[in-house]
């Protein structure tokens, strides 16, 4: 008797011990990815104009350069699941750490554009394996599956506040030091803070080993699955309209009349309503499949976007547009890894994650070129309407996957755990 209340007394302290140190790992990921979003993409907006000016550059032609770090960290997105999935994140997000420090003091010392763009080569490389990819295939390892949706959203609500965050910050940089000297504060607290967080804070997170009597399966097996490509285009046209509108939006609220200012902080309602998006499809999915909830918000910002050129002369009705619309601005990012796991279990999570990642990263770095291509030949209404005909169309295709079987049970392999 003595014995098996010891041995219940010892579990419970292991128990204890192993939920501290998880919340841990989702405290330093929550603060590694809202610096690494902030610094490796958010900040580019405040540095563009001086970093332009200085470099005698077209604010376009150093706009590419992002495009080109999107597209890197888009390609590297399979092989860094693959990673992911065999090794951990433990190495490679202190590695991505140690690579982005080094970009970002290479990027304050760039004199021409072609200095510009190998560097931002470099930022892809380490964005792709220090944001949300890597952070969440930790989280699929070592957390239980009742706690996962909790950490997701944890840290989704944390780096949310990124651009909120890092954009005035590196204004009030720019203006005190200079534009490459605010690059060096920068560099420096990604190695104060990322460095030692992910070196130290992710030393115990390599994922489990299946049991012997597990059969391996292939993260490809997705590809067989019709449900997954309703899900992949559903997220590519989703994808490709929120950046497309991110974009533009402040150029067509312009347009409607209203005054830069007005423009800018109407568009400033995104950022901060997809933190609450993030809530509401977290508590909804107690209820509902978290393909429906995702569909249900996604389809509701398309016909949120649509009444924007008939009701956004004024102020309350374009307000009124894009809160309803800013409500899924971010739900993609809590509502993908939470279906894949739903749908495919937690067996080569991270390489799943990087098959739907590489093409919905490549819509959303490509999309607001064509966009602007489009807008000069057709103006801006029809590719506002666009975009909310890609939303309501993403929504169908989720509903319709969520209709479709899942995978049986064997084919979802430790979807429980």
């Amino acid at each position: 008797m003595n014995r098996t209340a010891a041995a219940i007394a010892t579990d419970s302290v292991i128990g204890d011990r192993r939920d501290g140190q998880q919340r841990g790992v989702v405290a330093a990921l929550a603060i590694t990815t809202t610096i690494g979003y902030g610094v490796l993409y958010y900040a580019f907006s405040a540095l563009l104009a001086p970093m332009s000016h200085d470099l005698r550059i077209s604010t376009t032609t150093a706009t590419g350069a992002l495009t080109t770090a999107v597209l890197v960290s888009a390609a590297m997105a399979i092989p860094v699941g693959r990673w992911l999935d065999t090794h951990g994140g433990h190495g490679v997000m202190t590695t991505g750490s140690l690579l982005a420090t080094v970009a970002v003091l290479a990027w304050s010392q760039v004199q021409t554009a072609a200095h510009l763009y190998a560097v931002f080569v470099a930022i892809g490389a380490a964005s792709a394996m220090v944001l949300y990819q890597p952070a969440f295939a930790i989280i699929v390892a070592v957390t239980a599956p009742t706690k996962r949706a909790s950490a997701l959203l944890g840290i989704t609500l944390v780096a949310g506040f990124a651009s909120s965050i890092f954009i005035p910050l590196t204004g009030q940089l720019i203006h005190a030091y200079g534009w490459r000297h605010a690059l060096i504060v920068l560099a420096v607290v990604v190695a104060a803070i990322t460095v030692p967080l992910h070196a130290v804070g992710l030393r115990h997170t390599r994922p489990v080993v299946p049991a012997a009597h597990h059969v391996p399966r292939s993260p490809a097996r997705v590809l067989r699955d019709a449900g997954f490509w309703l899900i992949a285009c559903a997220f590519i046209l989703h994808s490709a309209a929120l950046a497309v509108m991110a974009v533009h939006l402040v150029t067509y609220l312009t347009q409607l009349g209203h005054s830069p200012t007005v423009a800018a902080t109407l568009t400033g309602l995104l950022g901060l309503l997809s933190v609450t998006g993030r809530i509401i499809t977290t508590v909804a999915r107690r209820w509902l499949p978290i393909t429906l909830v995702a569909a249900a918000i996604i389809t509701l910002q398309g016909v949120a976007i649509a009444l924007l050129p008939f009701i956004g002369r004024t102020v309350i009705g374009a307000a009124v547009s894009l809160v309803l619309f800013g409500l899924g601005f971010g739900v993609a990012s809590i509502a993908t890894p939470a279906i894949l796991l739903d749908r495919y279990g937690d067996q080569g999570y991270a390489t799943i994650a990087g098959i739907l990642g590489t093409p919905t990263t490549i819509s959303r770095a490509t999309a607001p070129l064509g966009a602007a291509v489009l807008a000069s030949l057709i103006g801006y209404r029809p590719l506002v309407l666009g975009s909310a005909a890609a939303c309501v169309t993403a929504g169908l295709f989720l509903a319709s996957a969520s209709g479709l079987r899942r995978p049986t049970a064997s084919y979802r392999q430790n979807a429980s755990g």
